[in-house]
């Protein structure tokens, strides 16, 4: 069966590589048409064409975001290859990518693997802020940016830029409603101020009963959705040689969170139903100065607070359900402040080194963050860490078409811990990453490139754990704390535009070696009947996988877009620790460990991909078809349970005209049930008495058929 399995893999990458060599070939024979519009990535060091930046990159621009009817940047994951999300919340909050990144948060504080910067502010490990808000692009970075963002970027980065302030005067005014009660409101209001100053300013209002029924309260806005965004930012330009950008962001989440049932259905029975709140106001202040020959300075001040509180039905039911009146509710209180800086300088032509072929940045960075926990006024803690580090870039040219790219960055962190279970430590450490890319641009333009680069992910102390182990047999002190993850990602790919510019391609292959990877474990207290969660080293880890990314404009008329990923990523010689898996009385249990060596990671599923049309049907009429699936994906480390693999069906008719449109769309038209996240409960903390608690798996369901209309009108 494994064989057969790999050989399906290996299948799907040969017949992505085959389409595209089809595509490719027939480049000569293909009539002219109108060419794909030229996308620029803001999130290197310099701005550059997306098919000229040798990594893997995913990029969505204001219209996909429209098109996708995105609200948030978890509607926006599954386009992208190798990119993957987990619920257990009111929204995908915790990313993965090529396999790594968290799946959730609870007690400790987690170093992330994905980076998140909005408009140059931190809000990585903060999912829930990613509003799609007048959002201009959305970049997705994959593999480690070493030298670009350094600790928590290990296993990559996304990047939202907000629009821009306009020279001319603009408003637009959006509606949408849909099934479950879901209405949304959007205005964006831009212009000039004067002929130095001009601003912009965008909010919106969302609400939605949600997906589930509660059949003990007799409501069905359990697990609804209440969310309100504001957005503002000036640009200032005083004199010719100076632009100053301000941004400023207010988030004001208020959702339910209703998602798990006794009986895996859309029904639930709590009676002290969950939230998932976040209130975040956040601003940054860009510069960029070119009044100097030698270089141009850039500079990105950001601060942002963000008060979260995240809290459940631990019993999923009702006072009354359980034989023995169980009942057991969980809250999270966070608030988190960050500030940083980043300065840096870009080398211009007149200061190139080495008889001229070096282009140069240099750069500095800092990074303070404070994290403070209260878990239902039993448990407080503090976590805080300082980041400052310094950076560089070389890009040199080795001949005709051939260049050299080689990147270097050293970052000190220092963190300390304290909670209220006298637990104090600290974790200071030294770290590095970097990259070394060597490309080659082909007589036809296209970029071929094969790199080299290290990310990292700092250590850290299982603070609660230390504690804990007092009473808790089956946790010894080697799980006091754990180390650096440290990867080495080899990549090899080639991207170009044919056709006279209406063919489009990416393709990627990659190999990633980690070392003391960071795997989440949960064991059970028998003690107090909880599990107790903590962070330990895996021995390694191997990834090896394919990203393809297709655009063609077929003609005037017709699009057609694909992008696809083939992931293998497993542990390497790592048995997870104990967990139960019987017991045979109240008083007894029985642990067995789980053996994760070679087997792939959680929420790594093997295939992913993403395909669709827009069919201009008349001069004012377009429809847009998608298709979109990914194979079945482990939930977890502990256990072996797995997702199904699915297919989702959407569609979308818009009607545009001078001033306004309006479109009528439908996600999962086929009503297909799919998962976003899931557990597996043994027989020592099963959660169904009328079953006798016998083991099985929870699902949280992704969201079903919705169908929905929305416009818009421009000033």
């Amino acid at each position: 069966m494994l064989f057969t399995h790999k050989k399906n893999q290996i299948a799907l990458a040969v017949t992505i590589a085959s389409s595209l060599s089809a595509g490719l070939a027939s480049a000569d024979t293909a009539p002219e048409q109108e060419n794909l519009e030229e996308v620029v990535v803001t999130s290197q060091f310099r701005e550059a064409g997306l098919l000229d930046i040798p990594t893997s990159i995913s990029v969505f621009d204001q219209d996909t975001i429209e098109a996708r009817g995105a609200t948030n940047l978890d509607q926006l994951l599954n386009l992208a290859p190798n990119v993957n999300y987990s619920a257990g919340a009111s929204r995908g909050r915790f990313i993965q990518i090529r396999g790594i990144g968290e799946r959730s948060q609870f007690i400790d504080p987690i170093n992330p693997s994905v980076g998140l910067v909005i408009d140059g502010i931190d809000f990585t490990g903060l999912g829930l802020a990613a509003s799609t808000l007048d959002i201009e692009q959305v970049e997705i970075l994959r593999g480690p940016q070493g030298t670009i963002y350094g600790a928590n970027a290990l296993a990559g980065l996304v990047s939202m830029q907000s629009a821009a302030p306009t020279a001319e005067a603009s408003a637009r005014v959006s509606a949408e409603l849909a099934d479950y009660d879901g209405r949304m409101f959007s205005a964006a209001v831009s212009g000039p101020l004067s002929d130095q100053l001009a601003y912009r300013f965008a909010a919106r209002t969302q609400q939605s009963n949600g997906h589930i029924d509660n059949a003990f309260l007799g409501r069905d806005d359990t697990n609804n959705v209440d969310e309100a965004a504001a957005r503002g930012k000036l640009r200032y330009q005083p004199i010719a040689d100076l632009q100053l950008d301000v941004a400023l962001l207010y988030v004001d989440i208020d959702n339910g969170y209703d998602a798990f049932s006794l009986e895996n259905t859309r029904t639930t029975l709590s009676d002290q139903p969950g939230h998932d709140r976040q209130e975040t106001l956040a601003g940054s202040v860009s510069a960029t100065w070119t009044g100097n020959s030698v270089f141009t300075l850039e500079s990105v001040l950001s601060v942002a607070n963000s008060d979260t509180e995240y809290g459940y039905d631990e019993d999923w039911t009702f006072v009354g359900f359980h034989p023995w009146e169980y009942s057991s509710t969980d809250n999270y209180l966070r608030d988190k402040d960050n500030v940083s800086a980043d300065l840096r300088l870009v080398s211009t032509e007149t200061s190139r080194l080495f008889n001229d072929r070096s282009s140069w940045v240099a750069g500095i960075y800092l990074r303070n963050e404070e994290e403070q926990l209260n878990r239902q006024g039993t448990f407080t803690s503090t976590f805080e860490t300082a980041n400052a580090a310094v950076y560089g870039q070389l890009r040199t040219s080795l001949g005709d078409n051939l260049d050299l790219i080689t990147g270097l960055r050293f970052e000190q962190r220092d963190a300390d811990y304290a909670d209220s279970l006298a637990v104090d430590s600290s974790n200071d450490e030294n770290l590095w990453g970097g990259d070394i890319t060597v490309e080659y641009r082909t007589a036809d333009n296209t970029l071929v490139y094969a790199g080299v680069s290290r990310g990292y992910k700092a250590g850290g102390v299982n603070g609660r754990i230390i504690s804990a182990s007092a009473t808790n047999p089956a946790i010894g002190s080697e799980v006091f704390g754990f180390d650096t993850e440290h990867m080495l990602n080899y990549e090899l790919g080639f991207k170009g535009q044919w056709l006279d510019g209406r063919l489009q391609a990416q393709v990627a292959a990659f190999l990633q070696d980690r070392s003391d990877v960071q795997a989440k474990q949960s064991i059970f207290d028998p003690n107090d009947f909880s599990f107790d969660d903590y962070l330990t080293n895996a021995a390694g880890g191997n990834t090896t996988g394919v990203e393809v990314e297709l655009d063609y404009r077929v003609t005037d008329a017709v699009r057609l877009f694909a992008a696809a990923g083939w992931l293998d990523a497993e542990f390497e010689d790592f048995t997870s620790s104990a967990h139960v898996d019987a017991r045979d009385d109240w008083n007894g249990i029985t642990l067995a460990p789980v053996d994760l060596d070679g087997r792939d990671l959680a929420h790594a599923p093997n295939y992913q991909f993403f395909t669709g049309t827009e069919i201009a049907l008349l001069p004012q009429l377009a429809l847009r078809v998608e298709v979109e699936g990914k194979d079945a994906f482990y939930y977890s480390n502990s256990h072996n349970e797995k997702s199904t693999s699915y297919e989702l069906l959407n569609a979308r008719l818009t009607y545009t005209a001078d001033k306004w449109d309006i479109s009528l769309w439908g996600r999962n038209l086929t009503d297909e049930d799919y998962y976003t996240r899931g557990f597996y409960f043994s027989n020592q903390f099963g959660n169904n008495p009328a079953n006798f608690y016998a083991p099985e798996a929870y699902y949280q369901f992704g969201e079903p058929r919705v169908v929905g209309l929305s416009g818009s009108y421009t000033f």
